[in-house]
């Protein structure tokens, strides 16, 4: 197969690809064509079939693995499929593992990193309470491994959710050492925990999509719901400390017009805070910068509300 990374403006490729979206439009002249989002494991890639009654172009929807023949080009800075034929890829045809993209991290050493951050968690009420899933739910673990941190800003691949956990812990650990306003055990414990509701809220691949509990209640919600669950298994647990450290999950996102539902009052969820979205916007721009050479402009990111570059090599 032809991974999407390695694909070049002014090529012809026949390659197989996860339909990952479609969407169907008409040109200013009202002419139909079908937008697509392809994927495997390296990225994702724009596809237009400019003609869906094609003879060439045979049924198919969302979530098919297809071959298709077509011409790579740039468009608005970057590369585009237009596609001339289309067929449904049988199940032998391809590997399913090739269409995931994954962390480039080992899945088992950040989780390995992961434990041993939680087994220095020396309060044992909030230690037991991680283990409840990070280490006695075997389903949960599994989930969580594979999982992806969001469905396309940043950390939107398999083994994701690990990633930014591991790296929020990071950022968490140096402002506990840092500011000794902060209660280490609770921070850790908030950084650990802060995405858990991501496992229910996104589908696994290679959906990866948002589920109806997601869409309804969302991941922050969902969250403090699965801290409830496990404060309840131990007994006397102290009803302060599980106030607070609901707060902590509560208020990540930093700001209301973000979703969370409390802005910041302690000072370790304004550490998690600044460490969550640090670590998701230097992804983000990581994402943005992949395969990129050179120092053009990259045009306004609504997200990062600028213009964008690389930065020269000296």
């Amino acid at each position: 197969m032809k991974y999407i990374k390695d694909l070049h403006e002014g090529e012809t490729i026949r390659s197989i690809y996860l339909c990952k979206g479609k969407r169907s439009a008409e040109t200013r002249n009202g002419k139909p064509y079908d937008n697509l989002l392809l994927q495997d494991k390296t990225g994702t890639l724009d596809g237009k079939i400019w003609d869906p009654n094609s003879q060439g172009i045979a049924d198919y929807d969302e979530k098919d693995f297809i071959e298709v023949v077509g011409d790579v080009i740039t468009y608005n800075n970057n590369l585009q499929l237009n596609i001339k034929q289309l067929r449904i890829a049988s199940e032998g045809d391809y590997n399913p593992a090739d269409y995931m993209p994954t962390s480039e991290k080992s899945v088992d050493m950040m989780y390995e990193e992961l434990l041993t951050y939680i087994r220095g968690i020396s309060n044992e009420y909030l230690r037991r309470a991680v283990e409840y899933y990070f280490v006695n739910d075997e389903a949960f673990i599994k989930k969580f491994k594979g999982h992806s941190a969001a469905k396309t800003v940043h950390h939107g691949f398999a083994g994701g959710l690990l990633e930014h956990t591991l790296s929020v812990v990071h950022l968490c650990e140096y402002f506990a050492g840092a500011y000794d306003i902060i209660n280490k055990d609770l921070l850790i414990a908030s950084a650990v925990c802060h995405d858990i509701g991501k496992t229910k809220e996104l589908s696994s691949f290679p959906d990866n999509d948002y589920t109806d509990e997601g869409q309804l209640i969302g991941h922050i919600v969902i969250g403090v719901e699965m801290l409830s669950d496990a404060i309840r298994t131990i007994p006397d647990f102290p009803e302060v400390l599980a106030n607070e450290w609901k707060h902590c999950i509560i208020a990540h996102h930093g700001e209301l017009e973000f979703g969370s539902p409390k802005k910041p009052a302690l000072a370790e969820a304004m550490a998690l805070n600044l460490a969550d979205n640090a670590d998701a916007k230097m992804q983000t721009l990581k994402e943005i910068f992949k395969d990129k050479k050179g120092t053009d402009w990259l045009g306004y990111n609504r997200l990062f509300e600028s213009n964008l570059r690389r930065t020269s090599e000296v």
